[in-house]
């Protein structure tokens, strides 16, 4: 019976927000102005680090890298999830098609939680060792760094989302969240899912505790370097440009952790749901505001790219 179930073509579909027609367009509404928001402010990063030669410096270099990912990130779940949400009947997703949402979903998530651990090791370079910075923060090893994030995301997202889909699954099922996402998916399946439960540990163990545990370790040092520094002035600029940094990690790593590190029997898809939307739409949109208005730096460019544009339109 359970092979026969499995020649057929294998199609999933999600679990709506809400029965009511009503809510479900509000929440259209509120996810597009999130998603656009995210896409602008993103690429207002990337632009204006691109345009201003003053921030051609290893710390911005990573920041562009960060939201470009974030724009990737965002562009992989919040399309199809708009379709779904405004669609009066069910979106429905071929197996091909979530496999592909779920690889894209691990390979950015995981390059950019990695991205956050190359930041931090590059704050703490700059403060605690700010004579040999240029020295050891050389473009060749920042791009070797950048690099290295997206193959180990990479190699990550393809194996678990191949072991994944060697899974059978029986027919057309009903996914519990509003995108392909790993334990949702694996729920579904016709088989033992132990080591399939247990391969996902070990990768957010990877992506999630071992890079935060080097964020928390980096900034140990910080702060003492920061606490031995003479004057106020000098602590303010050290603290601002770790500030906005931290506050990323938090969001990032905090719901993530919540969903991907405890025992998958305790998953619950009423949390799930909420998590999700906080670390695939919430946190992709505030990542851009929390950088512009903690680094002075980055608001002055900004600042002056708005200006410039405001001119150009008045010629």
């Amino acid at each position: 019976m359970e092979e026969g179930n499995q020649t057929g073509m294998v199609l999933f579909h999600f679990r709506p927000f809400s029965k009511l027609p009503e809510v479900q367009t509000l929440i259209f509404v509120v996810f597009l102005m999130m998603y656009l928001v995210s896409i602008g402010g993103n690429m207002s990063i990337v632009l204006t680090i691109w345009i201003n030669r003053c921030l051609h410096t290893p710390m911005y270099f990573f920041l562009a890298n960060l939201a470009s990912l974030e724009i990737f990130y965002s562009s992989t779940i919040a399309p199809l999830t708009l379709a779904s949400v405004l669609s009066t009947e069910r979106t429905v997703v071929s197996l091909a098609g979530c496999g592909a949402q779920m690889f894209f979903f691990i390979f950015l998530g995981s390059a950019d939680c990695i991205l956050l651990a190359v930041m931090a090791y590059d704050r703490f370079v700059a403060i605690c060792h700010p004579l040999r910075y240029s020295l050891i923060m050389s473009w060749h090893l920042c791009v070797q760094l950048a690099l290295g994030s997206l193959l180990l995301g990479f190699i990550l997202a393809l194996q678990l989302t191949v072991l994944i889909f060697r899974l059978p699954f029986c027919s057309s099922k009903e996914i519990s969240l509003f995108y392909c996402d790993v334990l949702p998916v694996m729920r579904l399946a016709c088989a033992d899912t132990r080591v399939h439960e247990a391969t996902l540990f070990v990768v957010s163990v990877i992506v999630l505790t071992i890079p935060f545990l080097l964020i928390t370790l980096s900034y140990v040092f910080i702060v003492d370097a920061i606490l031995k520094i003479r004057s106020a002035e000098g602590r303010h600029k050290a603290f601002s440009t770790c500030s906005s940094h931290l506050t990323v990690v938090l969001l990032q790593y905090g719901c993530t952790s919540l969903i991907y590190l405890c025992p998958s029997s305790s998953y619950s898809p009423e949390r799930g749901q909420v998590f999700s939307v906080v670390y695939t739409f919430i946190t992709p949109m505030l990542n851009p505001l929390i950088y512009s208005m903690r680094n002075k730096e980055l608001k002055d460019a900004l600042r002056k790219a708005v200006m410039r544009f405001l001119l150009l339109e008045k010629q």
